[in-house]
């Protein structure tokens, strides 16, 4: 029984410490007429808060422990509106998926290609940064890789540029209630603000607002760009990426939506391995054949299909003669690249601001 307490005690001591350790935030919260922000610092809560008005654009900072050269300001926007589907083809792009919290690596390979500089200004002027889904899960700076790109959206806007940001698995895992991947530390981070953690993404927080106006899909000139891949059962359906965006969208956050929510008309996109956001065909028995990749090109109107979620050796590549591209890459394993579209030709990059022709 000693053994036993004195265990009990140690692990309660070793969960007091990693508690004490904790930085974490910000998150923006709505109640009536007032927004909250909050933050773990060293393990303690900081929380602030001020009226809202529709009219003023209020400013919050993100901080980091140790690197604050890394900080910056994020003005929330007055208003958030849902995303357009289809895009014209852009003069460049800049492609990454499943950032997964990488926060460092992120931003080091953004600032490698000349996306951004040190000082987070957007340097890629009418070019779009498009991320291909997983925001959530494994890494430490999940909230921090958000704002960035919360932010980001405005700054190129104002310079002709755009940011797409395409959900996957992993964001719907956790609007929904699915924390199986969660970091301890985001679970740990809600109990000392003293909120359910799935509040932090709720619909009264300024980051689940910005996370439900995004899409699953997106048609960018001639590329279709996606989480995972499109089945054949999605090409079946013969959906345009509006419909399906649509049809998809009020599910978001529905309890257990990637395990089915029992309507035949929207399990297809979320649930089983043919789904948007699981399909792993283009890599993985049993393989998609040639013919079902340019069933996928014909229904959608593009020449190539753009996808993440499932990491290869070979990746960032094209595959099935070009009609996809794979991007994801290994970055809990520090492997941070990109796919960059420039000058009518594609290449790999990483965050060392090296390239190599595709």
């Amino acid at each position: 029984m000693k053994k036993i307490i004195g265990s009990f005690l140690l692990a309660l001591l070793a969960l007091n410490g990693f508690a004490q350790g904790i930085n974490d935030g910000p998150y923006a919260k709505y109640a009536g007429d007032s927004t909250k922000v909050m933050s773990v610092v060293s393990g303690k809560a900081v929380i602030q808060s001020f009226a809202s008005d529709k009219k003023t654009q209020r400013e919050i900072e993100v901080n980091f422990d140790g690197h604050s050269d890394w900080d910056f300001k994020v003005p929330l926007r007055l208003e958030l509106k849902v995303e357009a589907s289809e895009y014209v083809q852009p003069e460049k792009l800049f492609i990454v998926s499943d950032i997964e919290g990488e926060f460092e690596g992120f931003r080091r390979l953004l600032i490698a290609n000349k996306v951004i500089n040190e000082k987070y200004q957007w340097t890629f002027g009418r070019g779009h940064l498009v991320i291909c889904g997983d925001l959530f899960d494994r890494g430490l700076s999940v909230p921090e890789s958000i704002w960035l790109i919360y932010k980001l959206e405005d700054l190129a806007r104002a310079a002709g540029g755009y940011v797409h940001t395409i959900l996957g698995n992993h964001d719907i895992m956790n609007l929904s209630g699915d924390l199986r991947y969660v970091q301890q530390k985001y679970i740990e981070s809600a109990k000392i603000l003293g909120v359910d953690y799935l509040s932090l993404y709720g619909t009264d927080a300024e980051l689940g607002r910005w996370l439900r106006t995004k899409n699953t899909i997106e048609k960018i000139g001639d590329n279709l760009c996606m989480h995972a891949g499109v089945s054949p059962i999605i090409n079946s359906l013969g959906l345009s990426v509006a419909d399906i965006n649509r049809l998809c969208r009020p599910y978001y956050d529905k309890v257990k939506v990637l395990k089915g929510v029992g309507d035949a008309k929207i399990d297809p996109f979320f649930k089983g391995e043919s789904s948007l956001f699981w399909y792993r065909g283009y890599f993985f028995d049993p393989k998609a054949t040639e013919a079902e990749v340019s069933e996928t090109l014909r229904v959608f109107g593009v020449q190539r299909i753009v996808a993440g979620h499932t990491i290869v050796p070979e990746n960032i590549a094209f595959y099935y003669e070009g009609k996809v591209l794979g991007i994801d890459v290994n970055r809990h394993a520090g492997d941070h690249q990109a796919a960059l579209f420039e000058g009518g030709k594609w290449y790999k990059v990483n965050d060392k601001g090296e390239s190599k022709e595709l």
